[in-house]
């Protein structure tokens, strides 16, 4: 893997096809472990992984822990609870005092954004040999979430094999919260380098026109983009319009934590035309996978019967790849650290 050049996993607009190639490589090798009887690989022992949570979460804070277990490094999770914070401690002041206690790689969930980017810039200008993975950032990013969803799809479309090519010209749809949504951009970024075609769906409250452009552009600092050709992005107001001819369907959880203000005044409208269910899905005209990110609003993104019927909905299997895709990460993290 020595054509890994990434020090920190901050935003996946910095991926190229092959780090999408060789995470998705790895994940298929863990995957196999984390089946296995013995479940423990020795490849990051001796490391300290500190997961920082400064907002709340189930599944990502506990796969990155089980991940970091499974390769045999020490972990040091963090709670807001119990902190520092309540008396003043500034997250940067945390986050050093975790540094200072050896951490090779700081897992990195908070409320704002850019906060990770921040801290990484801070560590790279100070010389300090730890890395920063974003585990979530305001609206702006969710990377390894991203790639789980990707992986997913892929093994979905090419069990056998997954890899970017398994979404070449698939029509995803992605309906919902896309304004306040890390996982849709990230996912954007995803699913375009794989070439693939991805539809957002959504009120205009939820889903302003200049999405359209999201991909086309670099962010802020980033001098150019990866992927020579990125796959297309259309807006479809109708969820019967957006459903056509899809390949594969994620619906997203409504942020209402972020929201500043009440952007939506009445539930059962929004899930009457946007709601994801065995009826809405045959306008599909063929089977097709659902995902959501989680955690789930039934009865307002998506059915109860959808999320409990597992012939369709991938919910679980997104849950089951966070476990391989955060081992593939850490890992990839660990072999920049000097021994």
């Amino acid at each position: 893997m020595n054509n890994w050049k990434h020090n920190h996993i901050l935003d996946l607009s910095t991926f190229s096809l092959e780090d999408y190639n060789t995470i998705f490589e790895l994940t298929t090798r863990f995957k196999d472990v984390h089946k296995s009887s013995s479940r423990k690989l020795p490849a990051l022992q001796g490391r300290l992984i500190g997961n920082l949570f400064f907002e709340p979460s189930t599944r990502t804070r506990t796969s990155f822990e089980l991940a970091a277990k499974r390769l045999s490094a020490d972990v040091q999770n963090f709670s807001v609870s119990t902190s520092s914070l309540s008396k003043g401690e500034t997250p940067l002041d945390t986050i050093l005092t975790y540094i200072s206690m050896g951490a090779d790689i700081l897992v990195i969930r908070h409320e704002s954004t850019n906060v990770p980017a921040e801290l990484a810039n801070y560590v790279d200008i100070n010389n300090i040999n730890t890395s920063i993975l974003n585990a979530g950032d305001g609206f702006h990013s969710h990377p390894s979430q991203g790639l789980l969803d990707l992986f997913t799809l892929a093994t979905f479309f090419n069990p056998k094999e997954p890899s970017t090519n398994s979404l070449f010209n698939k029509k995803v749809t992605i309906v919902g919260d896309i304004l306040h949504s890390r996982v849709a951009r990230s996912n954007l970024w995803a699913l375009t380098a794989c070439g693939a075609e991805v539809t957002l769906c959504g009120p205009p409250s939820l889903l302003p026109e200049e999405f359209i452009d999201f991909v086309l552009n670099p962010p802020p600092g980033q001098r150019s983009d990866p992927v020579k050709k990125r796959g297309s992005v259309f807006i479809e107001r109708s969820l019967k319009d957006a459903l056509k001819n899809s390949d594969a369907v994620m619906t997203l959880r409504l942020q209402k934590e972020r929201m500043k203000q009440n952007m939506l005044t009445d539930l059962d409208s929004y899930y009457s035309q946007y709601g994801i269910t065995h009826e809405s899905l045959k306008w599909c005209k063929k089977k097709v996978p659902v995902l959501h990110p989680g955690p789930v609003n039934r009865g307002i993104e998506i059915s109860s019967q959808l999320v409990e019927d597992n012939s369709i909905n991938l919910i679980s299997k997104q849950v089951e790849n966070g476990i391989p895709i955060r081992m593939a990460l850490l890992y990839l993290l660990g072999l920049n650290k000097n021994s």
